[in-house]
């Protein structure tokens, strides 16, 4: 039997990259999901995958940094599928590359809202509706960059340090209430933006390369691998934790 058979899985910036990854791996390992992005179009694209390899899933369209969007995301949930056992929260965005002195207030206000208010309001309501069944598990996506500073994305490296920190205070909180929180953090992954910066600047694949010890960057799959593991009973005595998945970056 599948990991997550019979479970009920919500991914938020499930179009592409990352979240598309663990809306995949969520499937084959038994679970029905719950595609969610602002992207109708690329949330279709991860069905289609999922349908290919015979998985169940459905697209909701949501913007988690409203939390009308949030509760009616999760009372949809709820309405067809009766509960919630697994969430990932995904969504999020790098931003404009400055440096601190020159980063705008508003992308300082939209990253921040995509990447941290976004998680928390995720959570709010996941974790109101996990509190009801009395069982739940919750893996926020953080980043290497929310452990070390990474010069000229400020918006970026203080949103993902606040999602460990976020992570770590739910975990604690709900730790006696049959929650488990947790957060992974990636190296440089190979996802749409990566791609998309290293079409704008060929020179930077080495750059990210570089920065890895284990000589690659990783793939989408790799990260989604550890989100299901720890929402899978093989990890039921972690929670609080920022598993890091970076080929060994942060190890120098």
């Amino acid at each position: 039997m599948s990991r997550l058979t019979g479970k009920v899985a919500l991914v938020t910036g499930a179009a592409s990259g990352i979240g598309q990854a663990s809306a995949l791996k969520f499937a084959e390992e038994g679970a029905t999901v719950i595609v969610s992005d602002i992207d109708p179009g690329g949330g279709q694209a991860t069905l289609d995958l999922i349908a290919q390899k015979g998985g169940r899933a459905t697209f909701i369209k949501s913007d988690v940094t409203q939390s009308d969007d949030v509760v009616a995301l999760i009372e949809i949930i709820v309405h067809r599928y009766g509960r919630l056992d697994c969430a990932h929260n995904n969504a999020g965005i790098l931003g404009e590359v400055a440096m601190t002195a020159d980063c705008s207030e508003e992308n300082w206000h939209r990253v921040l809202a995509i990447n941290l208010t976004a998680v928390f309001l995720c959570m709010k309501y996941e974790l109101t509706q996990m509190l009801k069944q009395g069982q739940g598990a919750i893996v926020n996506t953080a980043s290497t960059c929310g452990l070390a500073g990474w010069a000229e994305i400020p918006a970026y490296n203080a949103s993902k340090h606040g999602v460990i920190g976020l992570t770590k205070t739910a975990a604690l909180e709900y730790s006696r209430m049959g929650i488990r929180v947790n957060s992974v953090a990636p190296g440089v992954t190979k996802t749409t933006l990566i791609k998309k910066r290293i079409e704008d600047t060929p020179s930077m694949e080495a750059e990210f390369i570089k920065l890895h010890p284990i000589g690659r960057m990783a793939e989408p799959a790799e990260i989604a691998e550890a989100v299901v593991w720890l929402c899978s009973d093989a990890a039921s005595f972690v929670t609080g934790e920022n598993l890091v998945v970076d080929g060994g970056f942060l190890a120098q």
